[in-house]
C-alpha cells in the first residue's frame, strides 16, 4: 500500500479522510487504503445524488441550464452536453450503474443519439464528434454496457475514423471550413487523414479504450497511448485548446484531454513507470503536490466546492497503479 505513497513528497490520505465528503471518503478507503467496504450502493442515496437525479427530463436526459445560441447548436444539441455532464457526475463520483433506472433511462437517451454509422452525434451538430462519442462510451461502458452491441458499433467507428499516423482528429478541423459554417452543414466533413494527430481528440478517443476490458488491449490503443504520450505539455496541432498550458488545466470528472486524464488511461493500456513520458507526467504532478498533501493546478469547471480533493483522489489512483 505504501510504495506509492513514498512517491510523493507528503501522504495525502489523511486529508482526504477528513474533507467531509462521503463520496471521497468512501473511494479513499476503497481504492487507496484497499478496505473491505459495504457495496457502493451507499453512495446512491446521498443528497447530491439526489439532487442531480430531481432534474432529469421524462426522455433521459437533463435540460441545458445555460443560454442557448441557436446559431451554434440546437436545444437538443445543448441537452446533450448536460447529459454527459450530468452522467459523468453521477457515475464517476458515485458510480451508479444501469441498475439504477434512471441510468438506464440516460443511457438508451444517448443511444437514441447514436447514428446508424455508430458516432454519438449532435453535439457537432452533423459533425463527427470524435471527442463526445468515445467520452460517452466511457461513461456507457462504466455504467456496465461494455458488451452491448451499439458500444461495439462505437468501436467500430471509432477505429475506422483513425488517422495514417494511428491517432485522430476532430475531422472539421482538417478542413476549409470554419466551425460556424460546420455547425450548420448537413453532411459530417471527412477526415483528410494524412494530417497529424491531435492530442486532445486522442486522448478523449482513448479513454472509451481504458473503459472497456477488451479494447484496452488492442495494439490500436497501444499505438495511440504512444502518441498521445509522446505530446506532453506541448501544443495541440489544431486550433481547440491548442495551448500547451492546457495540459495543466484539469477536471472531474475528466472532460477533455490534460495530464491527469491522459495519465488515468495510459495507466490501463500497459504502459510502465518506466517510460520516459509517463514519468514526465508523473514528475509534474509530484512537483505540484502542496504542503497539506493536496495539488496546486489549475481547476477547470469548477463549482463543486470539493473539486481539488477529487483530483487528488484522481492523482492518488493514477500513482498507485503505476507504482503497484
Amino acid at each position: 500500500m505504501t510504495a506509492w505513497i513514498k512517491k510523493l513528497d507528503l501522504d495525502p490520505i489523511n486529508i482526504l479522510l477528513s474533507c467531509k465528503n462521503p463520496a471521497i471518503e468512501y473511494f479513499t478507503r476503497r481504492d487507496l487504503l484497499d478496505e473491505q467496504l459495504s457495496a457502493v450502493q451507499v453512495l446512491w442515496k446521498l443528497p447530491m445524488v439526489a439532487n442531480i437525479l430531481k432534474k432529469q427530463q421524462n426522455n433521459g436526459s437533463w435540460k441545458y441550464p445555460g443560454r442557448i445560441r441557436a446559431d451554434i447548436r440546437s436545444r437538443d444539441d445543448y441537452n446533450q452536453i448536460e447529459t454527459f455532464r450530468m452522467l459523468g457526475e453521477l457515475v464517476e463520483k458515485y458510480e451508479l450503474n444501469k441498475e439504477h433506472p434512471q441510468i438506464h433511462k440516460a443511457a438508451e437517451y444517448f443511444f437514441s443519439c447514436q447514428t446508424p454509422e455508430g458516432d454519438f452525434r449532435g453535439i457537432y451538430g452533423n459533425q463527427y464528434a470524435t471527442t463526445y462519442s468515445p467520452a460517452i462510451m466511457e461513461l456507457l461502458i462504466k455504467t456496465g454496457y461494455e458488451n452491448d452491441k451499439r458500444i461495439k458499433k462505437g468501436f467500430d467507428w471509432i477505429l475506422s475514423m483513425r488517422q495514417e499516423d494511428g491517432g485522430w482528429v476532430i475531422p472539421l478541423r482538417t478542413s476549409s471550413m470554419n466551425l460556424k459554417e460546420a455547425l450548420k452543414d448537413e453532411k459530417p466533413a471527412l477526415p483528410d487523414r494524412s494530417k497529424p494527430f491531435s492530442h486532445l481528440a486522442t486522448g478523449m478517443v482513448l479513454r472509451a479504450f481504458a473503459a472497456h476490458p477488451k479494447y484496452r488491449e488492442s495494439e490500436e490503443a497501444k499505438k495511440a497511448g504512444a502518441l498521445m504520450a509522446s505530446r506532453f505539455f506541448q501544443p495541440d496541432k489544431y486550433p481547440d485548446r491548442k495551448d500547451k498550458k492546457f495540459w495543466e488545466g484539469v477536471s472531474y470528472p475528466f472532460w477533455f484531454t490534460d495530464i491527469i486524464s491522459a495519465l488515468d488511461s495510459l495507466s490501463f493500456l500497459g504502459f510502465t513507470r518506466d517510460d520516459f513520458n509517463i514519468q514526465e507526467g508523473l514528475n509534474f504532478l509530484r512537483n505540484r503536490q502542496t504542503d497539506i498533501g493536496l495539488f496546486n493546478l489549475k481547476l477547470l469547471r469548477g463549482k463543486d466546492k470539493d473539486l481539488k480533493y477529487w483530483i487528488c483522489l484522481a492523482i492518488c489512483r493514477v500513482f498507485k497503479r503505476f507504482y503497484h
